[in-house]
Parts: C-alpha cells; sequence; structure tokens
C-alpha cells in the first residue's frame, strides 16, 4: 500500500486509510449503513449538519471528485442530503450524475413491467410492515419491521421471478431489503463509467459499503488502482473494515480538519 493510503497505527482494524492525498483521490461513497445509521424505513434515516458539512468540504478538496453511491434515486438523494448537490450513482447504477451541474445521465431497462410490479406488491400486502419501494428501474422489498418473515419473502420473490420468466433480471439480498433490478447496469458499472470522466478520471478511487449490493463495485476498483472498505462486517474485495457508519463519519471529518482544508 502506498504513502498515501498508510494504515492507521493506532486503529484496532487493519487497513483503514489515514492521510489519502485529497488530490489524487475519488471518494466514492455508499449511503444507508455506511455513511448513515440504517433506520426503521428508508424515509426515517438522519443527516446531521456535521455530516453535510464534512461532505460539502471533501467535494472541494477532492476537485470535485466525491460521489455518493447508492441504491437510492438521485432525487430522492438530493431530497436527503438538501441543499447540498454532489455528484452521484442512484439506482444500484441505473442513473449517473458527474457533478451538480450535470444533467441525470438515466438508463431506461423494461426488465421491471406491470405484471412484475403487481405480484410483487401482491406478496407483500399480506402484512403492512412490509412495503415495496418502487424506483422505476428497479423494486425494493423492505421487511425491517418484520425480520421473522425474510424467508418468506425469499421464497415468494424467487417464485415470482421464475414464473414470469423475465430475462436480463437479477434478485439481491441486502440488510432486510430485497432487491429487484435490471442485470444491465450496477453500481460497479456506473462507478467505471464515471470514473472515466472528469473530474474522476486519473484519480485514485475510495469506495466504502457495506451491502452485497456494493460488491460489484469493490469488484472493479483494482482496474483503476483503486481500494475499497466495508462497514461492520468483510465485503469480498474490501480492504479495510470501518465498525461502524458512525466511524466512517468521524474519518470523513478528520479529513477535514487537516491542515489545510478550508474551515468552513
Amino acid at each position: 500500500m502506498t504513502s498515501d493510503m498508510a494504515l492507521h497505527s493506532s486503529s484496532p482494524r487493519s487497513g483503514l486509510p489515514e492521510q489519502p492525498d485529497l488530490e489524487a483521490i475519488a471518494l466514492l461513497l455508499d449511503i444507508d449503513g455506511t455513511i448513515l445509521d440504517v433506520a426503521s424505513t428508508p424515509g426515517s434515516v438522519v443527516v446531521s449538519e456535521a455530516l453535510r458539512s464534512s461532505l460539502e468540504q471533501l467535494h472541494t478538496k477532492c476537485g470535485g471528485a466525491l460521489a455518493l453511491v447508492s441504491g437510492r434515486l438521485i432525487r430522492d438523494i438530493d431530497i436527503l442530503f438538501a441543499p447540498l448537490r454532489l455528484p452521484a450513482i442512484g439506482g444500484h447504477g441505473a442513473e449517473v450524475r458527474q457533478s451538480a451541474e450535470k444533467p441525470i445521465r438515466a438508463r431506461h431497462a423494461d426488465a421491471i413491467n406491470e405484471a412484475l410490479r403487481k405480484h410483487v406488491e401482491d406478496a407483500a400486502a399480506t402484512d403492512p410492515r412490509v412495503t415495496v419501494e418502487d424506483k422505476t428501474t428497479s423494486l425494493a422489498v423492505h421487511y425491517r419491521l418484520a425480520p421473522l418473515l425474510e424467508d418468506t419473502l425469499k421464497t415468494r420473490i424467487a417464485a415470482i421471478i421464475s414464473r414470469l420468466a423475465i430475462p436480463n433480471l437479477e434478485v439481491m439480498h441486502g440488510k432486510s431489503v430485497i432487491e429487484i433490478k435490471s442485470s444491465h447496469f450496477s453500481k460497479g458499472t456506473a462507478v467505471r463509467e464515471l470514473m472515466q470522466s472528469p473530474p474522476f478520471k486519473g484519480r485514485k478511487p475510495i469506495f466504502v459499503g457495506d451491502d452485497t449490493t456494493d460488491v460489484s463495485v469493490f469488484t472493479m476498483l483494482p482496474a483503476f488502482g483503486g481500494v475499497g472498505y466495508s462497514v461492520e462486517r468483510f465485503m469480498p474485495g474490501a480492504n479495510g473494515i470501518f465498525g461502524s457508519p458512525h466511524e466512517v463519519r468521524s474519518w470523513l471529518a478528520s479529513l477535514c480538519e487537516r491542515e489545510g482544508t478550508d474551515p468552513r
């Protein structure tokens, strides 16, 4: 590992970045479970002013090469972090925005059709604690409020997918959520696209993610000389592990406190 990725000698967790050169890296950050604590529902997460400040400062210090990488749509990311607008990847790679000033580039996949929507909504409707989030290009079945239904929902969704036989469909199992999307895009393919455009091009990506939906990013980082860090548990391809979203936020804040950082 190079000097700009030196290990934190006092950290109980190996492989965490201490002093990356902010002018040479691209910061890529998952949202839920990574920089935000997981909440009972997607709409009940909390973004602190301290985190907004850290992200704003680091976006400037990285020359604009800081992006949020999420399963949430970019419009919802903007609402969540308002008034802050950042480069972003939304909908598990269905959307890419290179900068706040650039338009959103969206992929229109037909894998999520009306028949699939109806069957999935019907499968979830048997318990009011289960919700279906329709992101147009994907469906997310959330069961955090009903964890005992995990196996039942996975079985139901698998049966629906098998029965409808829709081509190019991918099912991902995350933290208390089942994500159904087209296999034509992923967070990894979107990050690869982002890293080929300014201001990200030529920089070393540092990615932090927490879930199986982030594996596609971890696997493509070496192609750009990048490194990845997981949260709370080891993920395939990760170079180190943060203990919690709080640790990730503390690390981001520490980067802002470095000498030469704009004190805004």
